[in-house]
């Protein structure tokens, strides 16, 4: 990068990433200044878009905190309204962006259309499951505006965020998702922080698997840093198809790809749902890996006895299902969004792990809708 600024004498640098510790944001930033360029941070002001329909949005403080699982709440308390409610995802294509640059998702088959990696179909598959539209793509003002004039209706917005950025537009209401396992997180990634400022409710989620430490250490910082935000502490539900294949067997865990790689997770909805079922004892996959996840455990070797779903491309696939099927062990625990076995062949008994919110106090967020819906006369 230094070399590129002289060469381009580059005036200025913009950081446009997002679930980065913040050592690694000011490190960039004295490479970027050293080379004698300005380094900058785009804020929301310069950078959301505003829209014609009420709009809710869903952020975190890190990857794999419970977002996907707020969001499909907050859009089945609207549905039940009788609202046409439209999400539109945080940017996640791979390869040819002009033909993705507007995306609309309404049936499986146009997960096909698009050629959707794994990461990509975790976060639309459970949307078109429960019967509601969502847009992805590259130009998401171009994605706005087909999301608000859908051929289906829209009458809200939802912002489904991804990793810790903040919303792409100016939200009406901000929800934003603290996970315990990982407390101090909150205070310490950027933009992670910046969606727990800004944000107007916090939910701390996994509050039945976290110690009360780290409950109480996450509760204590989103007071310091927003007093006024609603706070509401939320389970994650966890329920498997058939509860048989995990009791007292050895079992292959699969969890979500970017939740234990960049989202530095150690376990997952799989890793719990072992636990709690009675499985006898977690299989390491690492002595069956191939191709492209032995790479993946390289670069991040601190995942340990957990399988990360990672699927950006056809070999990726193929490497998945071979290291699923050479693992010795006696069951496969799917603790991803998806069906995996619906894009790779598994050749071993598994069962699928659900992961639903559940919150335990007041507000809640049928009362938060509640007094949305009333605000923007929307029944």
């Amino acid at each position: 990068m230094p070399e590129l600024i002289k060469e381009l004498d580059v005036d200025e640098c913009v950081f446009a990433y997002s679930d980065v510790h913040y050592e690694t944001v000011m490190g960039l930033s004295a490479i970027v200044n050293a080379a004698g360029a300005d380094f900058r941070l785009l804020g929301p002001k310069n950078t959301a878009l505003k829209s014609t329909k009420p709009v809710i949005s869903v952020c975190a403080v890190r990857t794999g905190s419970g977002k996907s699982q707020t969001s499909r709440k907050v859009i089945e308390l609207l549905m039940e309204k009788g609202l046409k409610v439209v999400a539109v995802r945080h940017p996640m294509p791979y390869g040819d962006l002009n033909s993705q640059r507007v995306q609309r998702f309404a049936t499986l088959d146009d997960l096909k259309k698009h050629n959707c990696t794994v990461e990509e179909m975790e976060e639309y598959e459970p949307h078109i499951n429960r019967g509601n539209i969502i847009y992805a793509g590259v130009d998401y003002e171009d994605i706005l505006r087909a999301a608000e004039n859908d051929p289906d209706g829209c009458d809200v917005i939802i912002w489904d965020g991804g990793n810790n950025d903040f919303s792409f537009y100016k939200e009406d209401l901000s929800i934003t998702i603290v996970d315990p396992h990982r407390p101090g997180h909150e205070l310490s990634y950027y933009p992670g922080e910046v969606c727990l400022r800004v944000a107007d409710v916090a939910v701390i989620n996994k509050v039945d698997s976290a110690d009360p430490a780290s409950i109480a250490k996450v509760e204590e910082n989103i007071k310091k840093v927003n007093p006024s935000a609603k706070i509401i502490k939320a389970e994650s539900k966890i329920t498997v198809d058939n509860p048989d294949i995990i009791k007292g067997k050895k079992v292959l865990v699969v969890e979500d790809g970017p939740t234990l790689t960049h989202g530095e997770m150690t376990l997952g909805a799989g890793t719990i749902a072992a636990e709690r079922f009675g499985a006898a004892s977690l299989v390491d996959p690492r002595p069956y890996t191939v191709g492209k996840l032995t790479e993946t455990f390289k670069i991040y070797p601190k995942i340990g006895t957990l399988l990360p779903a990672m699927g950006y491309g056809e070999q990726q696939l193929k490497d998945l299902e071979a290291t699923i099927n050479n693992t010795d062990c006696d069951s496969v625990i799917i603790g991803t969004p998806i069906d995996l076995s619906r894009v790779i062949n598994i050749k071993k008994p598994y069962t699928r792990v659900y992961y639903e919110l559940d919150e335990i106090n007041s507000p809640n967020l049928n009362e938060i809708i509640d007094e949305f819906v009333k605000k923007f006369n929307l029944v």
